[in-house]
């Protein structure tokens, strides 16, 4: 590089220095002039036939790279929002932006999800024992009236109607959950469980664990599979783009704040009823998987556009997450803390027997500080999620499923609350 920097160099040099009247070939320099825009136009060509997938190419152009051609570019346009998005994002800014009231007694709401009986009631009633006041217990039993072998349980049941898996009516049934929980001011988180759920540790582990987090545990990720985006349809559009659509456990925890929000929204909830269903265009989309994923990613963009309309009005570029936070504190975590066993990549996730259940399952589990998430892709691929609670690495799980009851006196045993 040296010596072809001197080269030319050297060229430029002998053209200050020629006298006027030296003779040259009429034709040299129109040959100089159409090599260089012919090179320039080949790269050009080749540049735009043949894009980079990595920033190397914009170093030609700057220093600065890709963001620096970025600043030269006009914005992306804008499409015009429909008037329930304009509604939506209204209300959405509202509940967002009013300071929580806080209890004088908080409470988390433990809202079971099944089709009869609780088989670990016995299981979570030494879960709940002492910390009366802390808690509330909601029960949507679709299928026949439980029967209870516990106290905490007793006339907890809720107004419930039929459930199908992968049918829209599970959303339905979660959020008639919600709805019976919030009633009661008191509660300020929300756990959503199933029958074939367990606690893990102690009540004030969880109590603390999710009463002191900054944000809600709903799981969200990105599945370019066939399971995943493949469910996505284009009837969501234009509230709904593929980009942002997303999948997740429904096994969630909420902060009030954000349980509202599912209350209050009928924008994007009406459009996964719509168009989020079991071979719907040959398509197996299961609601429980995607709306709540999607609505709370969207949620968070939401909060940006919001914020950053807030801090150009105060003609400011500063712009941080801490700033965001004031708009909405932690967001969703994008991980869950139930544990599931998806290891064996079936529809359903692994079900726990008898000889599973040993101390150094359970160890093994309260370990985990990273959630997997599994693609549907060819490939399987592994997507890990550390577990960051108030941004702390921490140990992910305070519940895990699908035990089967014959597990019950071990799991008494080995737990021991």
């Amino acid at each position: 590089m040296k010596e072809a920097k001197g080269w030319k160099l050297g060229i430029m040099g002998d053209i200050k220095n020629l006298p006027g009247s030296r003779h040259r070939p009429s034709l040299k320099r129109p040959i100089w002039i159409i090599l260089t825009v012919s090179l320039v136009s080949f790269f050009l060509l080749c540049a735009y036939l043949y894009p980079s997938n990595g920033d190397v190419a914009c170093y030609v152009f700057s220093s600065r790279g890709c963001k620096a051609l970025s600043v030269w570019l006009p914005p992306a346009p804008k499409r015009e929002f429909t008037d329930e998005e304009i509604i939506s994002r209204v209300v959405v800014r509202d509940i967002l932006n009013t300071p929580p009231v806080r209890s004088k007694n908080p409470k988390i709401a433990f809202m079971f999800l099944t089709p009869g009986s609780l088989p670990f009631e016995k299981l979570w009633d030494m879960f709940f024992r002492g910390n009366e006041g802390r808690f509330s217990v909601y029960v949507h039993a679709s299928q026949e009236k439980p029967v209870h072998e516990s106290r905490y349980f007793l006339n907890r049941e809720i107004r419930s109607s039929a459930v199908q898996w992968g049918a829209f009516n599970m959303v339905d049934a979660e959020k008639r959950l919600l709805a019976y929980a919030l009633k009661d001011p008191d509660n300020e988180h929300f756990v959503l469980l199933s029958d074939s759920c367990v606690p893990l540790h102690n009540f004030d582990h969880v109590y603390n664990y999710l009463m002191h987090a900054n944000m809600s545990f709903v799981d969200c990720f990105v599945d370019l599979g066939p399971h995943g985006n493949g469910r996505y349809s284009e009837h969501m559009l234009p509230e709904v783009e593929e980009k942002d659509f997303r999948k997740g456990a429904q096994w969630f925890t909420m902060k009030r704040q954000h349980a509202l929000l599912v209350m209050a929204d009928s924008l994007y909830y009406s459009r996964f009823r719509d168009y989020c269903k079991p071979f719907l265009d040959g398509k197996n989309c299961i609601a429980d998987e995607h709306y709540f994923p999607t609505f709370f990613h969207v949620r968070i963009i939401l909060c940006i556009i919001l914020f950053h309309t807030l801090f150009t009005f105060a003609s400011s570029n500063v712009f941080s997450f801490t700033h965001l936070q004031l708009i909405d504190p932690g967001g969703i975590a994008n991980w869950s803390v139930t544990y599931v066993d998806w290891s064996e990549r079936k529809w359903h996730p692994k079900s726990y027997r008898g000889q599973d259940v040993t101390y150094e399952l359970l160890r093994n589990i309260t370990s985990l500080d990273h959630e997997t998430h599994i693609t549907s892709n060819d490939k399987g691929d592994e997507l890990l999620q550390p577990c960051l609670w108030n941004g702390i690495r921490r140990p992910c799980f305070l519940f895990a499923r699908k035990f089967h009851p014959e597990t019950l006196d071990k799991l008494v045993t080995l737990l021991n609350f």
